[in-house]
């Protein structure tokens, strides 16, 4: 399911990515053969082959990669900045998320990478990114790092040509990765802070519990 977003879009249309859908139907036939597994609400894709390395730089200047967020749960989206409907969303679901998680708020990273980084400038990220929660963190890099990033997550993007310039064409999934830097869980942009909220607890109780 993907979503496209620019600035002279005033929603965001709909479109079905093969590779991902069977990617996940599998995982949802793996889960439903586990019934010990945590009743997550997203789509466990615990052990999946993808989505276990991550190298970009941050809206900093500074190198980050998965080792960097050890001990916290790390919720992935992959936007940009100019998105009119579908980040801002996810991003202030996610200033939600931590809020209902309480104390284990802070144990959990957002990470935002963009899929526009001709326009998405490491200034630019820090002024978006702060307007949600200062401890965001923007990932960007050069053209061929953020199509290696994507293809490692199966992200679907693509520039789109409007009159006056582009916009993209992006997946709008968000994945989980749990406090021991594996890739968990997806869930799904129309979610509730609840599902999502739920989700992470359920991952960080695992861990504390030496899972």
């Amino acid at each position: 399911m993907f979503d496209r977003c620019g600035p002279q879009v005033g929603r965001c249309t709909r479109r079905r990515g093969l590779g991902l859908a069977v990617a996940l139907a599998a995982a949802w036939t793996l889960a439903a053969c586990q019934p010990s597994r945590p009743a997550f609400r997203g789509i466990d894709v615990t052990g999946a082959t993808y989505g276990k390395t991550l190298r970009l730089t941050d809206q900093h200047g500074q190198v980050r990669t998965l080792d960097d967020f050890r001990g916290r749960v790390v919720m992935l989206y992959f936007g940009f900045v100019q998105c009119p409907d579908v980040c801002p969303t996810a991003l202030a679901r996610a200033v939600e998320v931590m809020q209902r998680l309480g104390p284990d708020g802070t144990r959990v990273q957002l990470l935002f990478v963009t899929v526009d980084p001709e326009r998405d400038t490491p200034a630019l990220l820090r002024e978006y990114l702060a307007a949600f929660d200062p401890g965001f963190i923007g990932l960007t890099g050069t053209p061929e790092d953020i199509a290696r990033a994507a293809q490692e997550f199966k992200v679907y993007y693509a520039k789109v040509p409007t009159g006056s310039g582009y916009t993209m064409d992006h997946s709008a999934q968000t994945y989980l990765i749990d406090p021991a830097g594996r890739l968990r869980i997806v869930l799904k942009h129309e979610q509730s802070a609840d599902d999502y909220a739920h989700d992470i607890a359920l991952l960080l109780r695992e861990f504390d519990a030496g899972a």
